[in-house]
């Protein structure tokens, strides 16, 4: 796929994101692309589910196996504005999906080449392609303006 696809797809992964942030959950957003078709789209719930794997990634693949009656994702594209933590990393891998397009990297819990590379491992049956990068200034910089607005609010309390 050409980067300008991936940063078409990408720029919608931003915008579930946003949606995210704009109910208090940590900006990440997901979308998942078949054949030129977004099959799913979907945004961090763990806060407003109390759920701690309602993350973007898990929910899009959810969505996508409903919807194709499947939880084989063969030639399925999974667009994620972070890095994808160790759940998340094992759930491409289980469900299949080829390839793997993330925004910005994950320092503290990413598992597609900055921790660990669970979706490339030779040892497990399934490997997907990983593009990092894509949009990786305006993925970054959502993470970075919600923390600090976080941060604020929490000296704010504190006072």
């Amino acid at each position: 796929m050409s980067s300008s696809e991936d940063e078409k797809y990408m720029a919608l992964a931003i915008a579930e994101a946003e949606k995210a942030e704009a109910i208090g959950e940590v900006p990440i957003g997901a979308v998942i692309v078949r054949d030129g078709k977004i099959i799913a789209s979907a945004y961090n719930k763990r806060e407003t589910l109390q759920e701690p794997t309602a993350h973007a990634e898990l929910t899009a693949i959810q969505e996508t196996s409903q919807k194709l009656g499947t939880w084989r994702l063969s030639g399925c594209t999974l667009y994620v504005t972070l890095e994808p933590c160790p759940m998340c990393a094992g759930a491409v891998v289980l469900s299949r999906i080829e390839r793997l397009v993330y925004g910005a990297a994950d320092p503290k819990a990413g598992c597609a080449g900055t921790l660990m590379n669970l979706v490339q491992d030779e040892r497990f049956n399934h490997r997907a392609d990983v593009t990092g990068s894509v949009l990786e200034e305006q993925c970054g910089a959502l993470l970075t303006r919600f923390f600090r607005k976080l941060r604020s609010n929490k000296k704010k309390v504190a006072k």
